[in-house]
């Protein structure tokens, strides 16, 4: 079981190195995350954006980045589409997003046509490193489905698991959390954890272990659990933490990084390829830690027919 992100970087010093495009890169943490991925050998890139900012910043911040490797393209919609294009058409392995709005990145990462759909729902995980827990907490979903309701949450906890196994946690332990422990009609994702946890019980999720509805600190929290009186195999121990809405998720992934100074990645599952969507002001590590992860992800066979065949409603 991998508990950080330092043992995924020796996982992939052995995989065949990777090509990553960039959209919209003209910033200076995306070019640092990008370059030490190359100096690391895990990725090689394609940077797609306005050519003249990229050379700048890249002279400003002292960064070595190679000009026939970059895409000029000053539009940021229109660089975004090229990117995926490229990933598309298996010019690049995985895509990252650079400086541009997440609706904007999305867009083309959804288009019908164009984009990189599979026909699955597309979720986005947190990977928190936590020096408390001393192991991983994956968060899902604080960046693509808003208000998911109870089936995109079932498509939303097995993109999940499909990423705990990628990271050799073999049975995650998936916490359905809201701000109370107990089933509420006035609240409306305490209902929908209760039934995926029942879901589980009868056997619906191929004996993946789901608990809900509960809260994050008996959750994740042994001694709260505890305290509280709260059983079951997940209840302290959760892998996974499946929030109720974008907003749960984003905030607790931020509060994690600027006020306890936490490590994370960020990467989203369901798509044709390894898509790292991080935030704008996530630092160059956090970017790096998600091109790795990424590329863990690129280099795992993925049994669809497990993972997304063993749900039944």
């Amino acid at each position: 079981m991998i508990t950080k992100f330092d043992e995924v970087f020796d996982r992939i010093k052995s995989h065949p190195k990777k090509q990553i495009a960039v959209a919209v890169a003209h910033d200076s943490t995306v070019l640092e995350a990008v370059i030490k991925a190359e100096e690391l050998n895990i990725t090689d890139y394609i940077l797609v954006g306005d050519k003249e900012k990229i050379l700048n910043i890249a002279e400003e911040s002292g960064f070595n980045v190679k000009p026939n490797k970059i895409y000029n393209e000053p539009n940021n919609l229109k660089a975004v589409d090229m990117a995926v294009e490229l990933v598309k058409s298996n010019r690049a392995d995985i895509l990252m997003k650079g400086f541009v709005n997440t609706d904007d990145f999305l867009r083309g990462v959804l288009n019908r046509e164009k984009g990189l759909r599979t026909g699955k729902i597309m979720s986005h995980v947190y990977v928190l490193e936590s020096s408390a827990l001393k192991r991983l907490l994956f968060i899902t979903d604080g960046s693509v489905n808003i208000f998911p309701d109870l089936e995109t949450k079932c498509s939303i906890i097995l993109n999940s698991i499909y990423l705990a196994n990628v990271f050799e946690i073999d049975k995650p332990k998936v916490a359905v959390t809201t701000a109370i422990e107990l089933a509420n009609p006035k609240m409306p994702s305490t209902i929908d954890a209760a039934v995926l946890a029942k879901m589980s019980q009868r056997g619906q999720f191929s004996g993946m272990i789901i608990d809900g509805p509960l809260a994050l600190d008996n959750a994740i929290s042994p001694w709260a659990a505890e305290h509280k009186g709260i059983g079951g195999p997940v209840a302290g121990r959760a892998d996974i933490i499946v929030v109720p809405s974008i907003e749960a998720g984003n905030m607790l992934c931020k509060a994690h990084v600027y006020l306890t100074g936490g490590n994370l990645a960020g990467v989203v599952i369901g798509a044709s390829a390894p898509i790292v969507l991080t935030s704008r002001a996530d630092t160059s590590q956090s970017k790096l830690n998600s091109i790795a992860t990424a590329v863990l992800m690129a280099n795992m066979e993925r049994n669809l027919s497990i993972k997304f065949g063993q749900v039944h409603y």
